[in-house]
């Protein structure tokens, strides 16, 4: 009978002591990121024993979840957003940080023609002969999306595109382009290059370019703060560095 309490004594020890060992990190990211993230989680997993909750959306259906009340404890947006979710008081002002910044890309199914995209006039071209181009619905609230919107509207060709855009709502834009259902993505070059089946042409041109800053913030009401702030900290290590330029994306300055 002693021994059985004892076990049942030890048992919930263990138990009452385990949170303190082990805690579950609660992660939003845009996709853009996700690779990265998900590349540099194992490390920080087995090095802490906590274990990261990811969870992706686009930039604007994470605000929108932010204010919704939906729980977290680390998010990755926009630097833009994260600044501005700093400020309406829902992140550590003083968490926010810099991650990597990334412009966008233009694919196509993999064995079907290249078309030049290295020049203004030669991306327009591509355009203009496109049977189908795909990017992100801006209404869904991804960057890319509302930038490659504008950029078409600000080159005169969104009458002529109108019937041929095939608008995502999230998710890769590549997938549409492997199966066929586009001849062109346009998004964030990380997220093209994570797609299979699909050749990245290249960026913008220079003169067309976007370029996103990425970053991160804790949320004011995080349960796990402190692990929060490890996994950030894992995030800005020089472990980064390659897997960022692995997708085609990059530290900001000053990192």
């Amino acid at each position: 009978m002693r021994r059985f309490r004892f076990a049942l004594l030890l048992l919930a020890a263990l138990g009452a002591v385990r949170p303190a060992l082990a805690n579950d990190v609660r992660l939003l990211t845009t996709g853009a990121y996700k690779g990265v993230a998900l590349a540099l989680i194992p490390e920080y997993e087995a090095q802490s024993g906590n274990k990261v909750l990811v969870d992706s959306d686009t930039a604007g259906g994470i605000i929108r979840r932010i204010e919704a009340g939906v729980p977290f404890d680390l998010v990755v947006l926009t630097s833009q957003a994260v600044g501005d979710l700093a400020t309406e008081g829902k992140l550590d002002a003083g968490s926010a940080t810099d991650l990597a910044r990334v412009g966008v890309g233009v694919a196509v199914k993999t064995g079907t023609p290249h078309p030049a995209v290295d020049t203004r006039d030669a991306f327009r071209q591509m355009l203009t002969k496109a049977k189908s181009i795909a990017y992100i619905d801006p209404r869904a609230g991804g960057s890319s999306g509302i930038y490659i919107e504008g950029l078409i509207e600000r080159m005169g060709l969104a009458k002529k595109l109108k019937h041929r855009t095939v608008l995502v709502n999230g998710g890769l834009v590549g997938d549409k382009v492997a199966s066929g259902e586009a001849q062109i993505g346009l998004q964030q070059l990380s997220e093209l290059m994570a797609v299979p089946g699909i050749d990245v042409l290249g960026p913008l041109p220079k003169e067309l370019q976007n370029y996103t800053v990425y970053g991160a913030g804790i949320s004011l009401k995080a349960t796990e703060p402190e692990a929060a702030k490890a996994l950030l900290a894992t995030f800005t290590s020089p472990a980064a560095v390659p897997l960022l330029q692995a997708r085609g994306m990059e530290r900001p300055a000053g990192l």
